[in-house]
């Protein structure tokens, strides 16, 4: 049994995790109308795998016989200065998705719920990974600065990690 106080954290994380894919959606949009086109592979493939993220919380929260509340969500932000800010935004928006998950990880520990701490962990994994991609990409396009073709290759690297993924 899952208390309401963990069930209420997951579907706000359920939640979360689709905004997540609508702003990495609406990112990779900006980024295919400035002619970043790798990014833009990269950042639709993270909004599915954000997609799948949701699914798999809101799966996990039927499997424990609990109900799934879907939240409205908002309108991604649509202009960005730079291809360095897209990546700069879903960085901080990574750490806050950390945050989120450490917290509800606290909450299951606390309250010794088994299940919700072993389907967590999971996330807690994952989380690591995404963070640290992100702010590899950060630091590489901050140390090329402005040089068009240095921001044009680390934009084709990105397409090929995106397929290679």
């Amino acid at each position: 049994m899952i208390s309401d106080k963990i069930r209420e954290a997951l579907n706000g994380q359920i939640n979360m995790e689709f905004n997540a894919s609508y702003i990495y959606l609406g990112m990779s949009t900006w980024c295919e109308r400035h002619a970043f086109k790798g990014s833009a592979l990269w950042l639709r493939m993270q909004s599915s795998e954000e997609q799948a993220h949701g699914m798999k919380l809101h799966h996990f929260l039927l499997a424990r016989d609990c109900d799934v509340e879907l939240n409205q969500i908002g309108k991604p932000p649509a202009c960005y200065e730079s291809l360095l800010d897209v990546f700069e935004k879903a960085y901080e928006h990574e750490q806050r998705v950390s945050e989120s998950i450490d917290a509800i990880y606290k909450l299951a520990f606390d309250e010794k719920a088994f299940a919700a701490l072993v389907e967590l962990q999971w996330f807690l994994t994952e989380q690591v990974s995404e963070e640290q991609v992100c702010r590899e990409i950060v630091k590489q396009l901050r140390m090329v600065k402005d040089d068009p073709s240095a921001v044009l290759d680390l934009d084709r690297e990105l397409s090929t990690r995106a397929t290679a993924a």
